[in-house]
């Protein structure tokens, strides 16, 4: 029954898609026609096929509960855990697929992908390997961390607000870690917006669906240090950046201006006055008045490509929900190892050879 359920759930979410997509353009007449030219990309097309709806349901019946249970646990001692796991899924998916490399730690003074300069403030870590010490009292040696990572991301845009979307499981883990190409692949704060682009389409995203994953923004907390050359040293100028809206230009600075060098100051993403709470579309209000924190997200603005998207679901908050859904399954597929490939870890910081 449980199985037959969740096909169902993947059913109406795709009629969604298709209808949403077919719907009367005069509804919105400034998208069209720019935007009715780009396809979004179907999600179920990019599965591997050994993956497959509740794959645990005969070895571990109760994972995708423990994980869902823990999660929201977990989240009302401290609320930040969902930002930092949707951030930590994809610092792991966007390197070499959601294998769960991320999670090792560095051995026998040979670096890891966490010990690298993008990932150094990622958190949650904590987070899986309580959800899978609990999963190991249940299940021993059957759920990997890649699966789990993947459907605690899931539960944290829920708790944070946002949409519950269908996810096929059956990853196993990387016995490997890739620091080098965590350098490469990922997406700086800094990055020009061709650049940033160019990382998503690699990895098979298109203009829409960079935008929309880039929608997570919306919550949780930025350090000052990812933006304080916007704010007093623009590109070597010695100025502000001038795309930034006067006044909140003022705020971020008084904010981020601390003498104190222990100090490690934060801008809150859910910003103050904004229309809703949690994981909406705020963000891409703020981009549409020069309000965005990070250069990478306010220069989704500079180019039609993507402005358009950012106008679209700054007015559409079902469209932009049903938008970043599809591509977080499809995210959530990327380059994942399955079958004989990969292990499936008992201690998620460390390979099987290294236990």
């Amino acid at each position: 029954m449980l199985k037959l359920t969740k096909k169902w759930s993947l059913l109406v979410f795709t009629v969604s898609v298709v209808l949403s997509m077919i719907s009367d353009s005069s509804s919105s007449p400034w998208i069209h026609p720019m935007l009715d030219d780009i396809t979004f990309t179907d999600p179920s097309s990019s599965v591997n096929p050994s993956l497959e709806f509740d794959f645990y349901r005969d070895s571990c019946p109760e994972a995708e509960k423990i994980v869902r249970f823990m999660m929201q646990h977990l989240h009302r001692i401290q609320p930040s855990i969902a930002p930092a796991i949707l951030r930590l899924v994809f610092h792991d998916c966007f390197v070499q697929g959601c294998d769960a490399s991320v999670l090792l730690d560095s051995i026998d003074g040979v670096q890891s992908e966490k010990e690298t300069i993008p990932n150094l403030s990622l958190r949650g870590f904590d987070v899986i390997d309580k959800i899978k010490s609990k999963i190991e009292s249940v299940c021993p040696g059957t759920v990997s961390c890649a699966d789990i990572l993947v459907l605690a991301a899931r539960e944290s845009v829920v708790l944070g607000g946002g949409p519950f979307y269908p996810l096929h499981t059956g990853r196993r883990d990387s016995p490997l870690s890739y620091p080098d190409i965590s350098l490469l692949d990922l997406p700086a704060p800094t990055d020009e917006l061709s650049v940033i682009l160019m990382k998503f389409l690699t990895k098979g995203f298109n203009e829409r669906e960079t935008v929309s994953l880039l929608g997570s923004h919306s919550i949780g907390v930025i350090h000052c240090r990812f933006f304080q050359d916007r704010l007093f040293n623009f590109s070597g100028s010695g100025q502000a950046d001038p795309s930034l809206e006067t006044g909140f230009l003022n705020q971020m600075r008084s904010r981020c201006n601390s003498s104190d060098s222990t100090e490690d100051p934060t801008m809150s993403l859910e910003r103050d006055g904004a229309s809703e709470l949690g994981f909406g579309t705020h963000y891409y209000r703020s981009l549409t008045q020069n309000r965005g924190i990070l250069q990478a997200d306010q220069q989704l603005m500079t180019e039609e490509r993507t402005a358009s998207w950012v106008r679209a679901y700054a007015s559409d908050g079902f469209m932009f929900h049903r938008d970043f859904s599809s591509a977080m399954m499809r995210l959530s597929n990327l380059g994942v190892l399955t079958g004989s490939l990969g292990e499936i870890r008992i201690n998620c910081s460390s390979t099987l050879i290294d236990d």
